[in-house]
């Protein structure tokens, strides 16, 4: 009966841990789940395919092509490799800045919008570091290819977007820079 007890006490004890971090830790959880998810598809696309491989999932219309991208996004600066990464290093601590400050103060949206973009770019850094290419695999063949960060930087810039242009103003500029 004691262990029973022990037991339950500690199903309990880790229920209420995960509502806690759930409920308070969201934010971080999702940042850093989309930098997971992304760096685990890369591995299993280097581990799997080789360079320039293409495996056919709708023919003509989307595959999974390995491609290392030299550049920013659609290819733009390529082998830029410093400037990346100090662009990329300078907007994720003015980002970590500046979110703590107004996170309860922005939309939803906005707020999980510039997780998930500083997410996207995180991912992406950590490739331009380890190798000086950023990994894609996604070929929807009439577009660059891309990866998952690629996905997490353009749905959080789309909702930062929409919160400024279609939603009513909430927070006013006194509020942020306070």
């Amino acid at each position: 009966m004691k262990s029973v007890i022990k037991f339950l006490k500690t199903v309990l004890l880790v229920i209420e841990l995960t509502i806690y971090i759930a409920y308070y830790h969201i934010d971080k959880l999702i940042f850093v789940g989309i930098i997971a998810l992304d760096q685990y598809v890369k591995s299993q696309v280097v581990s799997t395919m080789i360079h320039h491989e293409s495996i056919p999932i709708v023919p003509d219309f989307f595959h999974i092509t390995y491609v290392l991208n030299p550049g920013a996004a659609f290819g733009i600066l390529p082998y830029e490799r410093p400037f990346l990464i100090g662009i990329g290093g300078f907007m994720l601590i003015v980002g970590a800045l500046y979110y703590s400050r107004v996170r309860k103060k922005v939309p939803t949206a906005a707020k999980f919008g510039a997780i998930s973009a500083a997410s996207g770019a995180a991912a992406n850094m950590i490739d331009r570091i380890n190798t000086g290419y950023v990994v894609d695999m996604f070929d929807f063949r009439i577009f660059p290819v891309f990866n998952i960060a690629d996905i997490a930087i353009v749905i959080g810039l789309t909702a930062i977007m929409y919160v400024i242009f279609f939603q009513d103003e909430k927070v006013s500029t006194n509020e942020l820079s306070s």
